[in-house]
């Protein structure tokens, strides 16, 4: 009982010195228990919802139509298992409101059959679901209608044939927000679709669903009829799969989320070390005292680190249940991105393991500094300078066993082995920048500082290198914690920049007219000239399959379990064009590009993008083999081309020279820039007047819509990214804390040698102002290094600025470190002098 009850008598006038790390820890444990817990509960919400997620048993769908070969295996589906089916086109047209003159692509899904089976769509009015097939009507999304001012009993035209609104669609189940910004949809009855926009070159898929009756397995079906499927160039789904499709990405989401939270813990790891280092320091008299009245150095060891122990436990309790709070909230922020409604229940086994995982690294940062509770010998309780010689191999055996922990922690979360040393190892440099920056500044704050500045201010930087200074902790936290948000908010400004358009007339385009027949391409240049808009540039498109390459079939390959081509490259209905030149959107990196050949060449030298060459494991002279409107074209690797996706621009995986295809069956696509949203919306309701089956897109709309998703990602990234700044807050406040007795000293030194209140004050603010800005300026620079990273070897686009981040990155971080520093200090400059050496006498 010696060491628990001497533990307990020796904390009581240490507890209150050390509740603020206790809240530090327990940020970070939030953290990762609202993140775990949220991850839990989305699970078993995929469990519960996916059948009314994904509507119906078993998928099989196509691109394009499904013809007679397809049919009769539906068919063979629905007599063999006593399926029930419904049917399914989806595509993408113009949709004009007549009352208005509104027009806008939406997205359309033609039905016919009681789809879903499961979930529902959910209208105002409450039958119109049940009855706008049979009606031969309309359901509209509640924002599109809005935005054009449409009620229900409007009309609303898509293609050749318009329809009455039936109803409001209010929301189905499965859809999320992120995919209603992408496209509104419209609902229409299959049999009631113009057929003109299944025409040549439109893209749609035809679906069929199916409902299986009870007892009936549909993985075991779509196992049976997949060799089929793969021979008519079909694909199949089942709940089960769409299911751990949905269940693999959201849990990369929360895995990556969760490692966001780990960094908040680790920064509550240094706030603990921190503490207890000072804490050591200021016991060193009563460990020397224990070791003259008999204590051996494992005793006194053991003292603390039950102190630290009992501490840590207490943070990730604390930790925990507000992490349990906080995951009420996570819904609300990640509900854009879900499919399923998430309840908020509370699961123990990630309570547990935030407990676990707060403790272990309280403890680990605690030891570091612990340890050297072992080497304070008895002769400190006399002489002041008294210090244990020769060096100790423990702090540098734990600090290894704390990064195997990050390391292991990592690796768990990513899947990734590479984690394992690549997670420490980015930690350990972006901690040692931000430490290099603080013993530099130190350095050079005592030899440049200019003896004749204000004496506040010369006395506030001093106070970065005095004795028990915090300086290296703070800039640790607060310079990490900075460090997260501006990289999130460079790499979105970076994303943006690319696709942003120019503000001057005349540059890029902002309006794409596409789908366009070969026989409408003089009237459609035609109209944009009437309008007064420029033809900025016109691509022709042709469809074509990949059947073989360097002589052997892609069938062939994708029944090889070893070839390395994934599926989407062999499948694909590819959209290829044809010009003499390269543009601007791309660069040839290895061969020649050629722009014409005869139109009777054997064999046509063709331009590949480099990631799908890549993915086809093909390069220069490789043969790839294409079907063109029932005529296979032998083409080989000329040149390889990266392209820049992101530019508003037609960019193509595949060109040909001009020649060999001008003759194809193609269609084409047209640039203009209208350069006001009047202007826009006048040439867009006149095309899809003249000519329904052309569709048009504001690229203005598109940019918007995409800078909106971006911005729901950063805001997500950014919500988790505050626990970070939380905790370097806190860290803050607790340094303020724990140097207190050090700061009384000075204060009555000063107030005794004159210094006014206001003086202290401004000597305070001196010090925290520039900690902040060291702290600000530090994790820019970082946060510098990283998105140009990012931007350089990840997205692979120019590195852009975010100078409003940054600005308000120099103005924000300083102002909350002056005022935290000030709250905390703000009982010191209210207590006289005397007031406060009577106390300290007493």
């Amino acid at each position: 009982m010696f060491v628990p009850s001497l533990a307990w008598r020796d904390s009581r006038k240490a507890r209150r010195r050390l509740l603020l790390y206790v809240a530090a820890m327990a940020l970070g444990v939030a953290a990762l228990v609202a993140v775990r817990s949220f991850g839990a509960n989305l699970q078993a919400a995929l469990g519960e919802q996916a059948r009314a997620v994904f509507g119906a048993d078993l998928q099989v769908w196509n691109w394009g139509r499904f013809h007679e070969g397809n049919e009769a295996l539906v068919d063979s589906v629905v007599a063999a298992y006593g399926a029930e089916v419904a049917r399914e086109v989806t595509t993408s047209s113009m949709a004009l409101f007549p009352e208005s003159g509104g027009t806008r692509l939406v997205q359309i899904r033609a039905l016919r059959g009681d789809f879903p089976f499961y979930g529902e769509i959910q209208t105002t009015p409450d039958s119109a679901a049940a009855v706008y097939q049979a009606r031969g009507e309309a359901l509209a999304d509640a924002a599109l209608l809005l935005q054009y001012d449409a009620e229900v009993g409007d009309s609303i035209r898509i293609g050749q044939r318009t329809y009455r609104i039936a109803g409001r669609l209010d929301g189905i189940t499965g859809q999320t927000d992120v995919e209603a910004l992408v496209g509104p949809r419209v609902y229409l009855p299959l049999d009631a679709l113009d057929p003109g926009l299944l025409g040549f070159g439109a893209r749609y898929t035809t679906s069929a669903y199916f409902r299986l009756p009870e007892g009936v397995d549909a993985d075991s079906v779509l196992a049976e009829i997949r060799p089929r499927l793969t021979a008519m160039d079909l694909r199949g789904a089942t709940v089960s799969e769409m299911e751990g499709d949905w269940g693999d990405a959201l849990g990369d989401l929360t895995r990556f989320l969760e490692l966001v939270g780990f960094v908040a813990l680790l920064l509550g790891g240094l706030g603990v070390a921190s503490a207890i280092s000072v804490y050591v320091r200021q016991k060193a008299e009563t460990v020397a005292t224990l070791r003259c009245l008999g204590a051996t150095a494992g005793q006194t060891l053991r003292i603390y680190t039950l102190q630290t122990a009992v501490m840590g436990l207490l943070g990730a309790l604390l930790g925990a249940a507000l992490g349990v709070a906080v995951q009420q909230a996570l819904p609300r922020v990640l509900g854009p991105f879900l499919p399923v409604e998430v309840a908020t229940r509370l699961v123990w086994e990630p309570v547990l393991v935030g407990v676990g995982v707060g403790v272990a690294v309280a403890l680990l940062f605690a030891l570091l500094p612990l340890v050297r509770v072992r080497r304070i010998p008895p002769l400190r309780a006399i002489r002041a300078d008294a210090e244990a010689r020769g060096f100790d191999v423990w702090p540098w055996l734990l600090g290894a066993v704390l990064l195997a922990g990050v390391g292991y922690f990592a690796r768990v979360q990513t899947g990734d082995p590479r984690a394992v040393w690549a997670f420490p190892l980015g930690v350990l440099v972006a901690f040692g920048v931000l430490a290099l920056a603080a013993k530099l500044v130190q350095a050079l704050v005592r030899l440049l500082v200019p003896r004749r500045a204000p004496y506040v201010w010369r006395q506030g930087l001093a106070n970065l290198y005095r004795p028990g200074n915090q300086t290296l902790v703070l800039l640790l936290t607060l310079g990490l914690g900075t460090f997260l948000l501006t990289t999130l908010g460079l790499v979105e400004r970076t994303l943006l920049a690319p696709i942003a358009l120019p503000a001057e007339e005349g540059a890029r385009p902002d309006l794409v007219l596409f789908d366009i027949q070969s026989d409408q391409r003089e009237a459609v240049r035609a109209l944009v000239r009437e309008h007064g808009l420029p033809v900025l540039e016109e691509a022709p498109i042709v469809p074509m399959r990949l059947t073989a390459i360097n002589g052997r079939s892609t069938e062939e390959i994708r029944m090889d379990t070893t070839a390395p081509q994934p599926t989407w490259a062999l499948t694909r209905q590819y959209r290829s064009t044809y010009r003499g030149r390269t543009v601007e959107t791309e660069q040839v990196t290895a061969g020649r590009f050629v722009g014409r050949v005869p139109a009777d060449t054997a064999v046509v030298p063709v331009s590949v993008e480099l990631d799908l060459a890549n993915d086809l494991a093909v390069g220069l002279g490789d043969r790839l083999t294409w079907e063109v409107a029932g005529r296979a074209v032998e083409t080989a690797v000329a040149s390889l081309r990266r392209v820049d996706w992101a530019r508003v621009q037609p960019n193509f995986f595949v060109v040909f020279p001009e020649g060999p295809l001008d003759d194809a069956p193609q269609f084409g696509i047209l640039m203009t820039r209208a350069g006001s949203p009047e202007r826009s919306a006048a040439l867009q309701r006149a095309a899809v007047e003249r000519f329904p089956n052309v569709s048009a897109v504001d690229v203005s709309l598109v940019l918007g819509l995409v800078e909106g998703i971006l911005d729901r990602v950063a805001f997500v990234l950014q919500f988790m990214a505050l626990f970070s700044v939380g905790t370097g807050l806190v860290v803050l406040a607790g340094a303020v804390r724990i140097a207190r007795l050090q700061r009384i000293e000075e204060g009555v030194l000063l107030r005794t040698l004159g210094a006014s209140r206001g003086q202290v004050r401004r000597i305070l603010v001196a010090e925290y102002l520039f900690l902040g800005l060291l702290a600000a300026l530090t994790g820019i620079a970082l946060a510098a290094a990283a998105g140009w990273g990012l931007a350089r070897f990840v997205f692979e686009t120019p590195f852009v600025v975010a100078w409003g981040w940054v600005a308000a990155t120099l103005l924000a971080v300083p102002a909350l470190t002056i005022i935290v520093g000030l709250a905390g200090s703000r009982g010191l400059l209210a207590r006289p002098p005397l007031d406060v050496l009577r106390a300290e006498v007493g």
